[in-house]
């Protein structure tokens, strides 16, 4: 049995990604962001049944700057990660294929510079970019991501319309979406929009 204490992913990523996986079949996968695995055990659960994956998952499992501010402690994130931990083993116990899941539990600029450092640049057939939400960090994780996917991959954003709701105001570095803007808008020439529900924003690697 699973243990999730969110549904985030069922709501916002779910029904897409039902739709998607089995157009595109992705073996190669690389997930920024993995809270407690909701959407690592769906890929497994989905796509292992047919043929064997390779999934890296990217997390520090201590939280970004929302769950500093809403006071969520570091024991809870270590309750976090216990989980995910569970979830994803549960989910290899089933697969009827061979899943390869490399965990790396570090900033996502430092596990994707590593990445490409070993090669696996133009290597991955579907990047999810869900960790932190700050523009910054989100364009950083943007760019280096689209090194490491392959022409024809797909680049999958979470939380695209996201805003902090525990501050008065928006504040428009503290959200992912001016930082997908710019990064759409530089790529132009190497990608294309996919029409997909919004919430989620979703691009296909045209060329490098």
């Amino acid at each position: 049995m699973y243990s999730f204490t969110t549904d985030w992913f069922e709501q916002t990523a779910q029904a897409n990604w039902a739709k998607l996986l089995p157009e595109i079949r992705p073996t190669r996968i690389l997930e920024i962001g993995s809270f407690e695995g909701a959407s690592t055990c769906f890929l497994m659960d989905t796509l292992a049944g047919s043929e064997a994956l390779e999934i890296h998952c990217i997390d520090t499992w201590g939280g970004g700057i929302e769950h500093q501010e809403d006071g969520t402690a570091p024991s809870d994130m270590r309750a976090v990660e216990s989980r995910f931990r569970r979830n994803t083993e549960h989910a290899l116990s089933k697969a009827v294929h061979p899943v390869k899941l490399h965990i790396h539990k570090d900033l996502s600029h430092r596990a994707l510079v590593r990445l490409l450092a070993d090669g696996k640049e133009n290597y991955f057939d579907f990047v999810y970019v869900d960790g932190s939400h700050q523009a910054p960090d989100v364009l950083c994780d943007a760019v280096l991501a689209f090194k490491l996917l392959k022409v024809g991959g797909v680049l999958a954003f979470d939380d695209y319309l996201w805003t902090n709701e525990l501050t008065s105001a928006v504040e428009i570095l503290r959200c992912p979406k001016p930082a997908i803007d710019a990064f759409v808008n530089i790529h132009f020439q190497k990608l294309r929009v996919l029409k997909m529900p919004l919430y989620q924003f979703y691009v296909q690697k045209t060329s490098d």
